[in-house]
């Protein structure tokens, strides 16, 4: 991206014709996989969040060329030793996996503490700021958010600190959070590995960090857990109608995707490729996973285990798409009921 040309925040669908299929097709056409070390924007241009003591940049988002998704962006924050990014402020909520290091957050005056596999919520309408608390190592975060939902949504108000343009058109200064949904202030900010508990379930071995059943975390719109796979073994063979993007956090493998393509006669029916598209990803890479596609992941190493991390927008389920359709469990599953349809 070039610093004449502003940052897309929310992308467009336009055609010709009734039918978004050229859309989609390309859209699928892209390649499913970006490397790790990609960045598809350093963050030049219409970010306020760095300083002399940070870097951004992103790995998926919806100004991207070739174009995946909007409906899950992805970038990291890098701090360097001791350093500290600019405090800012928007209306999206943002979470962070904490990749390497240790450090605290400052949201609306108050602290929250990290280190390493911690995850991290900035709340909606929050005021933050990110510090390395290790003066001889940095911290790097991973940034998982569905911001373009709120742009959607016209809830498009952020930026830095200073007072309100024309000032003598407004009151005094009230309290946001008076329209937030009642008793979310005591939700959980950070959740630690020891809040989580792994499980064996249909799709494999999995630890589930955020979802609507988790109450007690104060996230609303992105389900996130990571996912291990022994070695030689692979998930479930799945199919939901969200898009997931899974960040490798170590191993290599591969990713079957069963195409899926609506057939629109007397009733609206799904109609499954015969034959998968093959796509491989080692550590640091991203998986990209379309909307409405089933899918199974592969671990090709016969000695080491494979570690996923998977966010979907869980806009989906309030949508009426809240069902995972099993069509093959995972080898280490072996109990439980076995019914057609189950909700992660």
């Amino acid at each position: 991206m070039s610093d004449n040309e502003g940052r897309v925040f929310l992308r467009g669908i336009t055609s010709e014709h009734y039918s978004l299929s050229e859309f989609r097709r390309r859209q699928r056409a892209a390649p499913r996989v970006r490397r790790a070390g990609t960045v598809v924007d350093d963050a030049r241009v219409a970010h306020s969040g760095d300083s002399e003591e940070s870097r951004t940049w992103w790995i998926l988002g919806p100004g991207d060329d070739p174009f995946l998704t909007q409906t899950i962006q992805m970038h990291f924050v890098e701090l360097f030793p001791g350093g500290s990014n600019r405090g800012h402020g928007h209306q999206n909520e943002a979470t962070f996996y904490i990749l390497e290091g240790r450090g605290y957050e400052i949201h609306d005056g108050k602290r929250y503490d990290w280190e390493a596999d911690d995850f991290v919520v900035v709340h909606n309408d929050s005021v933050h700021r990110h510090f390395n608390a290790d003066p001889g190592k940095r911290a790097l975060a991973l940034v998982i958010k569905a911001k373009a939902t709120w742009m959607y949504l016209g809830l498009i108000q952020q930026g830095r600190g200073g007072p309100v343009a024309d000032g003598e058109r407004y009151g005094p200064p009230e309290d946001w959070s008076r329209l937030w949904t009642p008793g979310v202030s005591e939700r959980k900010k950070v959740v630690k590995p020891a809040d989580t508990r792994w499980e064996t379930t249909r799709d494999g071995r999995v630890r589930v960090i955020t979802s609507p059943e988790r109450t007690d975390v104060r996230v609303f719109s992105v389900d996130v857990y990571q996912q291990e796979i022994p070695a030689g073994s692979r998930s479930g063979k799945h199919w939901h109608m969200a898009d997931e993007a899974l960040y490798v956090m170590a191993g290599r493998g591969y990713s079957l995707h069963w195409d899926v393509e609506a057939e629109i006669g007397e009733r609206y029916m799904a109609r499954v490729a015969h034959e998968p598209t093959r796509w491989e990803f080692g550590p640091g890479d991203l998986l990209y996973v379309p909307q409405n596609t089933v899918h199974q992941h592969v671990n090709a190493d016969p000695s080491a285990p494979l570690l996923l991390l998977s966010a979907q927008n869980r806009l989906f389920k309030l949508l009426g798409y809240d069902s995972v359709v099993y069509l093959e469990d995972a080898p280490e599953y072996s109990g439980g009921p076995r019914t057609a349809t189950a909700r992660r």
